[in-house]
């Protein structure tokens, strides 16, 4: 089939690639012309794993080609996938105008049917406003093109991203009634065939369902963690071990073990606008979702809740304390930084006085130009970029990791000790057990997992 994908950053470019990967013709567009240049220069603007090696077999099989030319791509594709950002606006509702913009370009250059396929994550009605500014185009140069817009939203993580795509566990895709909506649905059918071989994965159903589809998912997950963290906070008190718990309530099938692990909060490009952006919805039409600002109120708390360990440990005065800090992505494998807890902390700790030497495992490039962003150029002077992680220990007052990197889960204990002044871990994302810390003499501060200072 012939596909154009509108928009090459994370969603676009690995939907792209995996798509091309089935034996598709896909064309992908971006009006960002270093990132197209780098792209068919081999580059990877994002780091996902796996996802060069399928960028770079496609290209060279002649299914995957990039372009900043809006004419060739909607003449190429009879499927058009929209896969543009939504950014949070300033009331916390999605930015819809890069995909709108994508829509006026369709309906402006498009001679014969096509599918307009909404992959951005977009809030409920955004398929009638893509519509209709797709009317708007043809109608404006007299047209008059027969097309569907469908919505079929990703369930991609980053970090496992091309897993992900080539093996959903579910397809969600909305269509309507009409002869159009009915001839995308056999498009779509055909395109998604490969993935339903074993099983059917799609769940069919209208278009507004479908958009609501992922804001619910999201919201969800984000609930789970938020919950976690909450009683995380209150285990610390009580004298009570997270991890147990979760065992416990997660071997109830009803509950299961998944995002429920307790953590320095969540961050990323996703949970923290759809929570926001599904939030405006509701008000939209008078409703209040009160679970859902608690949701996002504990996940702002929780971002601060490692800084305010080691205030507890060291004093709110922290000039002249050194700390070494570990993960500054929102999450491993990945070099995003949006919304990461790591960027809270690290403010935090230098509007305090502390200096700091940080490491990611891929994020360094990404860090230095956020960081660029958060802080002033006297406080920049206060980080120093690593080379390694145990380079960052030298001389550091404590430890403090914020990001579960594999790389970070089984150091060499003796040097981290022999390199830091005293062997103190905070550790945001309860990567070791309280009890082989405190064998090790190392003085360990995990999120829950105080119940050793209880007994």
């Amino acid at each position: 089939m012939k596909i154009t994908i509108i928009g090459t950053g994370y969603v676009g470019l690995v939907t792209g690639a995996c798509l091309a990967e089935l034996g598709n013709d896909v064309f992908c567009l971006d009006l960002d012309a270093d990132k197209i240049a780098l792209l068919n220069n081999g580059g990877i603007p994002i780091h996902e794993p796996g996802l060069a090696e399928v960028v770079a077999r496609n290209r060279a099989a002649g299914r995957l080609q990039f372009s900043t030319d809006i004419a060739a791509s909607v003449a190429h594709g009879t499927l058009q996938f929209i896969a543009v950002g939504t950014p949070p606006d300033e009331d916390g509702s999605a930015d819809l105008q890069y995909v709108l913009a994508a829509a006026r370009n369709i309906g402006r250059h498009m001679s014969a049917f096509k599918v307009i396929v909404d992959k951005s994550t977009v809030p409920v009605g955004t398929a009638e406003r893509v519509r209709a500014a797709i009317l708007d185009e043809t109608g404006a140069r007299g047209a008059s093109v027969d097309f569907s817009v469908v919505s079929n939203p990703e369930f991609l993580k980053e970090g496992a991203a091309v897993e992900d795509f080539m093996r959903p566990d579910r397809i969600v895709i909305g269509h309507d009634g009409s002869a159009g909506g009915l001839r995308a649905r056999e498009m779509m059918k055909n395109l998604y065939a490969p993935f339903n071989r074993n099983h059917e994965r799609t769940c069919w159903m209208d278009v507004r369902s479908a958009e609501f589809t992922k804001y619910a998912a999201n919201a969800m997950l984000a609930t789970r963690i938020s919950f976690m963290n909450e009683m995380a906070n209150l285990a610390d008190r009580v004298g009570v071990d997270i991890e147990a718990v979760r065992h416990g309530i997660g071997s109830d099938p009803r509950i299961g073990h998944s995002f429920l692990y307790a953590g320095a909060g969540y961050g990323g490009s996703c949970f923290p606008k759809d929570v926001q952006a599904l939030e405006r919805t509701a008000r939209q039409y008078d409703q209040e979702l009160l679970i859902l600002r608690a949701v996002e109120a504990v996940n702002d708390r929780q971002k601060r809740v490692l800084g305010q360990k080691v205030v507890a440990s060291f004093g709110a005065d922290l000039s002249g304390r050194h700390f070494a800090i570990w993960g500054l992505a929102f999450k491993p494998n990945t070099d995003d930084m949006r919304e990461a807890p790591a960027r809270l902390l690290l403010r935090e700790l230098i509007e305090r006085g502390a200096s700091v030497a940080v490491y990611d495992p891929v994020a360094m490039v990404e860090a230095r130009r956020v960081l660029s962003l958060d802080l002033t150029l006297a406080q920049l002077a206060q980080v120093r970029f690593a080379d390694s992680p145990m380079d960052a220990l030298a001389q550091a007052d404590a430890l403090v990791i914020v990001t579960e990197w594999k790389a970070f889960r089984s150091p060499d204990f003796e040097q981290v000790k022999a390199r830091l002044k005293q062997p103190i871990v905070f550790d945001g994302r309860n990567l070791f057990e309280p009890e082989q810390m405190a064998e090790l003499g190392i003085e360990y501060h995990g999120i829950g997992r105080s119940v050793l200072t209880r007994r």
